[in-house]
């Protein structure tokens, strides 16, 4: 395959031009023919696939074979094109191993409100009755990941929920996964229970900003204790950090009365704070989320695949 679908490099865009779908350089679409698959380059965002080169071509064996020991699992190695210096998606191995044509992964704000939470995931459950669909517990994404879905996967799973993660559609076709996803996103959908509010009246912090959207992080009992208790998704932690904190030091911190962003904060960043108010505004007053916890955000803080992709986030800088 020379020349990428239109079709598919337009579903990848429109994904990641929504921050419902995608936030900053998060989630990744794949296609395959034959034994080549192309799949988005770690640190590149999928709302670019239009109009820059952030695909790039593996050898799908070598990347289902990294999946079980066969290499480092970064897919480093099935890269093509020796002169591309791109890096393969750290979820490279999961979209290896799923037979289906095309996939697209997306951090669905409707499907992190459930899946944050196993009150949530029962209600997603019985709302995406008669779908392909199997729910995998958290994993640290890549390898881990990849084998927790190897568990659980059927021949003819489609939809996968990514439990504290995300979503994932598969499909024979572009047109197929389009329909699904938008099926999914239509079952799932979520209210917003809690708007926006009034930044405060005096000045910001010095080095900080306030960012209007998140006030209600700060200054609403329940979304504010939600959002100091820990991280629900791997992209909060490899772009904001380990939770929100109350003082400076970080990317962002809650005061008493707003949700303070550094004022040099990359467009990741400021992506990442919007989806966690997005996320909490819409969960049930009744249902308890459940943070990754210490030890996996501190697996995420501590990766190299990751900080590459930090590294290449603060590049994209404005």
């Amino acid at each position: 395959m020379t020349d990428l679908s239109p079709a598919f490099r337009t579903l990848s865009a429109r994904l990641g031009q929504d921050p419902l779908q995608v936030q900053g350089p998060g989630g990744n679409t794949s296609i395959k023919e034959g034994e080549v698959m192309w799949i988005k380059a770690s640190g590149t965002e999928l709302a670019d696939a239009e109009v820059k080169p952030i695909f790039v071509a593996v050898d799908r064996e070598k990347a289902k074979a990294e999946a079980f020991g066969a290499g480092d699992g970064t897919c480093k190695a099935t890269v093509i094109d020796p002169a591309n210096t791109l890096r393969p998606s750290i979820e490279t191995t999961f979209h290896a191993l799923l037979d289906w044509s095309v996939v697209a992964h997306t951090h669905s704000v409707p499907t992190l409100v459930h899946a944050i939470s196993p009150e949530g995931r029962a209600v997603a459950a019985e709302k995406l009755a008669g779908l392909p669909v199997i729910f995998v517990p958290y994993h640290k994404p890549g390898v881990p990941l990849t084998g927790a879905i190897a568990e659980r996967l059927h021949a003819e799973t489609q939809v996968i929920i990514l439990e504290n993660h995300g979503l994932v559609c598969a499909g024979d076709t572009v047109e197929d996964v389009a329909a699904l996803i938008k099926e999914v996103e239509a079952r799932l959908e979520m209210p917003v229970l809690i708007s926006a509010a009034a930044v405060p009246e005096r000045a910001a912090p010095e080095g900080y900003e306030w960012m209007p959207e998140a006030t209600p992080l700060a200054t609403n009992a329940q979304l504010r204790e939600l959002a100091l208790a820990g991280s629900y998704y791997p992209d909060h932690v490899v772009f904001l950090g380990a939770a929100l904190p109350t003082s400076p030091d970080a990317p962002a911190f809650l005061t008493e009365d707003g949700a303070a962003l550094r004022a040099d904060a990359t467009t990741s960043q400021r992506a990442m704070l919007q989806c966690l108010m997005d996320v909490l505004s819409r969960v049930p007053e009744d249902w308890t989320p459940e943070p990754i916890g210490m030890a996996a955000e501190a697996e995420l803080l501590n990766w190299d695949a990751e900080k590459y992709r930090q590294a290449l986030a603060e590049k994209a800088i404005p």
